[in-house]
């Protein structure tokens, strides 16, 4: 199989060479809608995002036409360089092939040339997916005699994009929990040391206890990453509500959860005899903590504390904010085993979710 490779050139001939091209194929009439697309591409991308194949060093240009059928010609490929929309100091290579028959009864195919985006490698995923952007439902939908490049590089870029993003919101995720590692590995806590005020003003303060009740025990789900924001679900067993201010008191003391933009959105219900407690707070996430106390009451779910962090990376979410946040709760509800009380169905001690415990 032949690899395209691209020539050495200047922008000024590459630009040149592609006018040429665009010429020669007008010359056909079969051709005239495949250097109407390129003419067109190459007044959206610039003069010098487009350059001509070959298949080796030396060998004549795809696809150059030589005669006046397009049915006698070759595939014309080429290459286009393309910034992500978002990420501008990021570029892809694609290869766009044309098939003879193309637009009346085949589609073209593209190729991701490039082996990384970014400082990622590009996965096989990634480029099968564009190999199949024009025959995959997940693609662009072509109908016979209608051009449909523009619209394939489109989807590209759009995947291309939320892939990097991915990767990226991975890393972060990463880097939390590494951080969360290094902290607990590090920092001692030391609960028995008297509090040492400085100036009188301060001497009659009393030392916020972090300490986790007895017999409480968290339960942590795995992040939810949305556009470099990260959700962390935490749930607890309680049985009186006096526990929940400290429960969040230890969530505060850890330095990664603070930092966060909502560190401690949370909703608990406590029966304790016959009385139901129940409460919720957004911790500035507006209607956060009602929807996550909603949560509770439509799965009947007593004796619980729910806890979900969001770091917020930016990008604003809009309404997916809230549904990360209920997923994360319902994650963290799933580890800890708590969804087993209203669904009998459920094999008894058995786990779905994905998290740790501690």
């Amino acid at each position: 199989m032949d690899t395209d490779v691209p020539t050495q050139s200047t922008d000024s001939d590459t630009a040149m060479e592609l006018r040429d091209f665009i010429a020669k194929l007008m010359q056909s009439s079969d051709l005239e809608s495949v250097a109407s697309e390129i003419d067109v591409l190459q007044s959206i991308y610039g003069d010098h995002a487009i350059h001509l194949y070959r298949s080796s060093p030396g060998s004549p240009r795809s696809g150059i036409p030589n005669h006046s059928s397009s049915s006698a010609l070759g595939a014309i490929r080429y290459e286009i360089s393309l910034n992500l929309p978002s990420h501008e100091d990021i570029s892809i290579r694609i290869l766009v092939s044309i098939p003879p028959t193309y637009p009346a009864s085949n589609p073209p195919q593209l190729q991701l040339l490039s082996r990384y985006i970014g400082a990622f490698g590009v996965d096989s995923s990634l480029f099968g997916s564009i190999l199949r952007t024009f025959i995959s439902v997940s693609g662009v939908e072509w109908t016979p005699e209608s051009v449909c490049v523009f619209d394939g590089l489109q989807n590209v870029l759009e995947r291309c994009e939320a892939w990097y993003e991915d990767k990226l919101n991975r890393e972060t995720a990463g880097e939390l929990l590494r951080e969360d590692a290094h902290t607990h590995n590090h920092v001692s806590v030391e609960p028995d040391e008297p509090f040492v005020s400085s100036t009188a003003d301060e001497k009659d303060r009393v030392p916020l206890d972090t300490a986790l009740p007895e017999g409480i025990k968290i339960v942590e789900a795995e992040p939810i990453v949305d556009r470099k924001s990260v959700f962390i679900g935490r749930a607890c067993r309680i049985s009186d509500p006096s526990q929940v201010p400290l429960i969040l008191n230890n969530l505060m003391s850890e330095r990664h959860v603070s930092r966060a933009a909502h560190p401690i959105i949370n909703a608990w219900r406590c029966q304790v005899g016959s009385v139901l407690h129940q409460d919720n707070d957004d911790d500035g996430e507006t209607a956060a903590g009602s929807r996550l106390a909603h949560l509770l009451s439509i799965l009947e779910i007593n004796n619980v504390l729910v806890v979900v962090t969001r770091w917020f990376g930016g990008i604003h979410l809009g309404p997916d904010r809230f549904k990360h946040i209920n997923h994360a709760a319902r994650n963290a509800l799933e580890l800890g085993g708590f969804l087993e009380q209203t669904d009998e169905s459920r094999s008894g001690g058995r786990n779905a979710g994905k998290g740790r415990k501690r």
